[in-house]
Parts: C-alpha cells; sequence; structure tokens
C-alpha cells in the first residue's frame, strides 16, 4: 500500500502489526468467552388458557459482511457470526486482499479443525460483478453488513434485494457547554480528535458554548496544532485564537458535514445547547456525540435529544466500540435503529421466535 502511495487513514487501517495481530486474537478469545446468546429465553409466560410461551433467540442464518480496508473485521466477524450461530460469506476490498485471505484461511482451519463445516465460513474474492449477484440472493442470505465509505453505501442501495444493516459513517461532535471543566474539555476534545482520527468514532467538530469560549479556545486550539490537526473555523472561532503558527483555515458550509477521517477538526461557536442539538442534528450521522458540562439539567437534555447510536457526558466519543462496550468485538457500528443500533456484536446477529406449547388448545 505504501508502494502505491496510499496514505493516512487508509494506510492505518490497512496496517497489521505485532500489536494489532494480538488484539485481533484477544478479541476472538473474548468472543468465545462470552455466553452463547442462541437459546437465550428474553421473555415469555403462561397465558390465561393454559398456552406457554417463550421468546428465545436464535441466529439470523446466513450473514454477508462487506469491507473495505479493514483486515481485523475478518476475524472479528467470522468470531462473532460463528458464535452466534450464523454462516458467514466475507468479502473484502482489493486493497487488503492479501491480509484477508490469511486471515479467512487461520479462521477457517480453526473452525474445521473443531469439527465446524468449513461453509460455515466463506471468504469471497473482490469482483464487483460477484457481490452484485450476493446481495441479491434472495432467500439464500438472510443480512448483509457493509463496513466501508458512502461509495459502498450507495451501490448496496441500489443493488441489493436482502436486508442490509448500515455500520455507517460517524460524522461525530463534541459539545463544550458553558459550565464546562476547561481542563477537562481540552483532553477530552483532543482524545476523541487526535487517539486514532481515522475511524467512525473520531470526532470532526467541535461546538463551543459562547459563554466559555474565551477561556476554552486558546487553549483547546493550543492543544490541537501541537497535535498536527488542522482546524477549520468560523470567523468568531479566528476571532478569540487569534494568529497562530500552525494550519488555521476558514470553513466552509461543506465541512460541517464532512467525515475527515484525518488530522482535520472544524470549530464553531453556538449560543446554546438548543442550537448546539439543532447542528447535530443536521450534520451528524447518529453515530456518537458528547457533551462536556458539569451542569446536571444540560447533560440530561443533551442524552434526551441528541439523536444518535451513543451520546456521551464527560467522555471521548472514541469509545463507542464493541470490544470497550464489553461485546469482545463487534462487525460495524450502526447507525440505524432497525435491526440493530451501536455496535454490532452477537445480541445483533440474532433475532428470535416465540415457542407455544398447549395441550390441545384451539381457537
Amino acid at each position: 500500500a505504501e508502494a502505491d502511495g496510499v496514505a493516512g487513514a487508509l494506510l492505518d487501517r490497512l496496517r497489521l502489526d505485532a500489536g494489532r495481530i494480538a488484539d485481533m486474537a484477544d478479541g476472538v478469545r473474548a468472543v468465545a468467552a462470552l455466553p452463547d446468546p442462541v437459546g437465550g429465553i428474553d421473555g415469555g409466560g403462561r397465558l390465561a388458557n393454559g398456552l406457554q410461551i417463550e421468546k428465545v433467540r436464535v441466529p439470523l442464518g446466513v450473514v454477508a459482511v462487506v469491507y473495505e480496508a479493514r483486515p481485523n473485521v475478518t476475524t472479528d466477524a467470522a468470531a462473532l457470526c460463528f458464535k452466534s450461530g450464523n454462516a458467514t460469506i466475507l468479502r473484502g476490498s482489493s486493497v487488503a486482499a492479501r491480509s484477508n485471505a490469511v486471515l479467512g484461511r487461520v479462521m477457517i482451519d480453526a473452525l474445521t479443525e473443531s469439527g465446524a463445516p468449513e461453509d460455515c465460513v466463506t471468504l469471497l474474492g473482490t469482483d464487483r460483478e460477484e457481490l452484485r449477484e450476493l446481495i441479491r440472493a434472495e432467500g439464500l442470505l438472510d443480512l448483509v453488513i457493509p463496513r466501508g465509505g458512502e461509495q459502498l453505501k450507495a451501490f448496496l442501495s441500489e443493488h441489493a434485494r436482502v436486508p442490509v444493516i448500515y455500520a455507517a459513517s460517524g460524522n461525530n461532535h463534541v459539545y463544550v457547554d458553558e459550565t464546562a471543566d476547561i481542563d477537562v474539555a481540552v483532553k477530552i476534545t483532543v482524545n476523541a480528535k487526535v487517539q486514532r482520527p481515522g475511524v467512525c468514532n473520531a470526532a470532526e467538530t467541535l461546538l463551543v458554548h459562547r459563554a466559555v469560549a474565551p477561556a476554552l479556545l486558546p487553549t483547546v486550539a493550543d492543544a490541537l496544532g501541537d497535535a498536527g490537526v488542522q482546524l477549520r473555523v468560523t470567523p468568531e472561532v479566528r476571532a478569540h485564537i487569534g494568529e497562530r503558527a500552525f494550519d488555521v483555515v476558514d470553513a466552509t458550509e461543506e465541512d460541517w458535514a464532512t467525515e475527515f477521517l484525518a488530522l482535520t477538526m472544524a470549530v464553531r461557536i453556538v449560543d446554546s445547547l438548543d442550537e448546539a442539538v439543532a447542528h447535530i442534528e443536521r450534520f451528524g450521522s447518529g453515530h456518537s456525540e458528547a457533551i462536556v458540562t458539569r451542569s446536571l439539567d444540560a447533560a440530561r437534555s443533551f442524552q434526551r435529544d441528541v439523536d444518535a447510536a451513543a451520546v456521551y457526558v464527560n467522555a471521548s466519543t472514541r469509545f463507542t466500540d464493541g470490544g470497550v462496550f464489553g461485546m469482545g468485538a463487534e462487525i460495524g457500528n450502526s447507525t440505524q435503529k432497525l435491526h440493530a443500533r451501536g455496535p454490532i456484536g452477537l445480541q445483533e446477529l440474532t433475532t428470535y421466535k416465540y415457542l407455544v406449547t398447549g395441550d390441545g388448545q384451539v381457537r
């Protein structure tokens, strides 16, 4: 990839070093150690007529995972689908084809050595026509989960004939409220942007309440600038931070809607919590949003009013992750509301059916 000139966030996603491979193995072990969701009873009871009803977790069936430039998804998806009783079809992109082939073979060999059928995990090539045929396979394929950019999402929206859960983009925000602790706000903002900028739970926009702007903006601008972040700012923000030696440019309307996936952050001032929520409603992708505040009322209002899969109070958006949430691993983060929302783990890879037992009842 380096020889082909790939850089930035994409190269970071492709890179597999000893530490990352160890993390992937740990993720598989963590999934293996989790309780089996299949057969779990979510509810039920006995009706007045004597019928006994149980709502029981069952696998979805055959799940296809289509992903771009994330070889770790190969092991995560195979482990999660197998643990939840599903067969899985893995379709990575050409840019990671060699890594995916090796990782897929490792998983298939491990499963077959343990007595599982080899076809419980299938690794496809990267032919686009083969993908088109796969996602039209009504009656054979139960679900498609894509993990990639807007082009992949658009392709599936146009051609899929089977259900799709979109593990979509993360245009995420940190909102610093008027009561925020400055040091906490700086720490959270820098972590959310800098710790790993090329992932979907990184923050892309900083919203600052006008009352705290004079105290916060020069400090947070210096901290972000020292970390190599380009700031895209409104004239009001520029007036507070002055001329800085690092990279500061004027923000455009397009910047508010952009998932940069890089060391770039848009910054604007808002007059109220309501204005921050309105901005997030207009430009956010429904992934992860955060407020920094010392007001319980503001925290509750933000968590109630912001429509996203994960809404944080005084914490970085970087925590939206199946492994961090105790799921062992994840296939992606869904920004939909049906059938799954947030990290897609074992529970999200199952559905349910009702088991009804009687002794001769008729209606």
